[in-house]
């Protein structure tokens, strides 16, 4: 996608219509281009910037290594983090957060491997030596932590990038990145707070054309960033050429005048052997 396709997607897609101005945050106002009525317009062009810097930042944070969690619990933003995550191979929370999800993961692991306890009652059969009452209440058990963890249930470290779909909504998911120094990408809308995310991109985080065009965006630039893990792996992988010593490469590069001539006192080889029996 161009640039100019790209705005031309996202003022179709209705980003840049914001809250209404009663409801707005002031610490906005250098993403906000005017009104319209009683609603808050926002410039494209801030939001543009925002998207490619917040994809410039998941290219190298993939790239190096590092994963990105996708955010957005919200009715509009749960189909869009769900298949976006999935297409990119990353994580991602389209329920509910629990609190601690990453300032207290030791636990959030402990859940995810009941889950694979009760998982692995269902596929041995063994959950039919069970009564119906406690069938159904293990039943409800995987149900409710599966909802809740399926996204991250193959996140083994903290990630590198979080990314969310409305500041206000997930201030918690917010508040425990910053707390453990992950960088936040926010799509953030008029009424938020920009000065709690690290890389805000501003537009509307209502519509679902525009959610998903967003976080669409940062999908590609995390598929982007592990080719080059990939690239950066084959780099490592490849044998490197035995390093020659300086005492070695200064006698290999004499030239062969240089060397001192030596007289053979002793031309004969069978003479030598015969002396020396």
């Amino acid at each position: 996608m161009t640039h100019a396709e790209l705005v031309k997607a996202l003022v179709d897609a209705g980003i840049h219509f914001g809250n209404p101005a009663s409801r707005w945050n002031p610490r906005m106002e250098p993403y906000i281009a005017g009104k319209r009525g009683n609603i808050h317009i926002i410039n494209i062009k801030e939001t543009v910037k925002g998207i490619l810097l917040a994809k410039k930042l998941v290219q190298n944070e993939v790239a190096a290594g590092r994963d990105v969690l996708f955010v957005g619990t919200k009715r509009q933003a749960r189909h869009a983090i769900e298949e976006e995550a999935r297409r990119c191979g990353m994580h991602y929370v389209s329920e509910r957060w629990l609190g601690g999800t990453l300032t207290n993961f030791r636990t959030i692991r402990e859940r995810l491997k009941r889950l694979e306890q009760l998982e692995k009652l269902w596929e041995t059969g063994e959950i039919e030596t069970y009564s119906k009452k406690m069938k159904s209440t293990l039943h409800r058990e995987m149900v409710k932590i599966k909802s809740n963890l399926e996204g991250i249930r193959n996140m083994d470290k903290i990630p590198g990038v979080i990314f969310v779909v409305d500041v206000k909504r997930e201030h918690i998911a917010v508040s425990e990145a910053r707390k453990l120094g992950v960088k936040t990408i926010a799509l953030i809308d008029t009424d938020g707070d920009p000065s709690s995310i690290d890389l805000p991109i501003p537009g509307n985080d209502d519509a679902m054309r525009a959610i998903a065009l967003v976080t669409s965006q940062i999908a590609d630039a995390a598929i982007e960033g592990k080719q080059g893990r990939t690239v950066g792996d084959k780099t490592d992988n490849e044998p490197q050429p035995r390093r020659r010593s300086s005492r070695v490469s200064f006698k290999a590069d004499q030239p062969e005048t240089d060397a001192p001539a030596t007289q053979d006192t002793n031309p004969n080889p069978s003479e030598t052997v015969a002396a020396s029996n």
